[in-house]
């Protein structure tokens, strides 16, 4: 019997190692795949270095896919844009949308192959995702915007894995041996130290501007809007403030942050846009995470065309307009939408 075949995201790293070996261990084919993200110096070469050698260590077929152009973009150009436009983006969220289950999808498609892995930690049953094992892992935050048709395309081992016994699992494997120790990414792929690096490449940031109230009076000044997100309560001036403040509001247009006390943070209703469910709704209660590393909070959630409005349970300080805001129910993701 012909065994079915599989396109694995590659990175040359531990997760997607042992992905590959699972899957194989499974019987499936597996095909690898390099993506090319973005054009940094030397980057690529010896990654897809190392991916070559899992690939021959394994036996399998490698592709090396340049998704630069694609990547520039949906996510570079979102992300500079949407901090342009005053508001926090979610690059990973976006990628893994557009990228990585949009543009490898359809490359495995092309490939006639019908199924698509990583090394994320989520688990994934062809109709919903949900959380994974390992909690503090844990993807499925940023996999919530991924398509609904494309859920029965893909496939996830690591979901039900804790990651020490990943890494135990992979110090037995010769070809890992000398990076199966290497310290993990877990910030932006092309963010080096600080995301305004990435924006006064393409534009003015430093430009000095008005710290205003909830009045719209100007009570100090501050270095440029872009060095600011919801929440941030230093680098801007308050005259005669005896109490810390924070930036509620950004006003792009007017060079503008508006400021005020901790209390005015909060937050107990909000609307959404770019809603993407998993399941038919209107109306329905569920928990939402408004960040990446928070506690999901209970909530009730009305949905109208690709609008919606949220109420939760309990109040959250700081929501960052732009970021996604994602819906469970227990372990199950059962949708999102942006923050607006």
């Amino acid at each position: 019997m012909e065994k079915q075949k599989i396109l694995v995201g590659m990175s040359g790293g531990v997760d997607s190692t042992v992905t590959s070996i699972l899957l194989q261990k499974a019987g499936y084919e597996v095909v690898g795949v390099y993506l090319k993200l973005h054009n940094k110096p030397g980057y690529h070469e010896e990654n897809f270095q190392k991916v070559k050698r899992v690939a021959a260590y394994l036996d399998v077929e490698v592709h090396f896919h340049d998704l630069a152009g694609e990547f520039k973009d949906k996510v570079y150009d979102y992300f500079v844009d949407t901090y342009k436009e005053g508001l926090t983006p979610n690059p990973c969220v976006m990628c893994n949308r557009n990228i990585k289950f949009g543009e490898m999808v359809d490359f495995a498609t092309s490939l006639g192959i019908d199924k698509v892995a990583t090394g994320h930690y989520i688990k994934c049953d062809g109709e919903f995702l949900y959380m994974a094992e390992d909690a503090t892992k844990d993807q499925s935050y940023f996999l919530a915007q991924v398509r609904k048709e494309t859920l029965k395309k893909l496939v996830f081992p690591l979901g039900t894995w804790l990651k020490e016994d990943v890494k135990d699992f992979a110090s037995k494997i010769p070809v890992l041996a000398d990076f199966a120790t290497q310290k993990e990414s877990s910030e932006i792929c092309f963010v080096e130290n600080d995301y305004t690096e990435v924006l006064e490449r393409h534009m003015k940031i430093d430009l000095e501007g008005e710290t205003v109230d909830v009045e719209g009076n100007v009570v100090g000044k501050h270095k440029g809007y872009m060095h600011y997100t919801i929440g941030k309560r230093r680098g801007f001036t308050v005259d005669g403030a005896h109490d810390p403040h924070f930036v509620l509001a950004i006003k792009p247009e007017q060079n503008q942050i508006v400021v005020g006390k901790k209390e005015a943070l909060e937050v107990n209703e909000f609307k959404i846009q770019q809603i993407n469910l998993f399941k038919e709704m209107n109306e329905f209660d569920s928990t939402v995470k408004v960040r990446y590393r928070t506690t999901a909070i209970p909530c009730k959630v009305k949905i109208d065309g690709n609008q919606g409005s949220v109420r939760l349970s309990e109040s959250v300080f700081g929501l960052a307009y732009g970021q996604v805001a994602v819906f469970y129910e227990g372990d199950k993701v059962i949708g999102s939408g942006v923050i607006a």
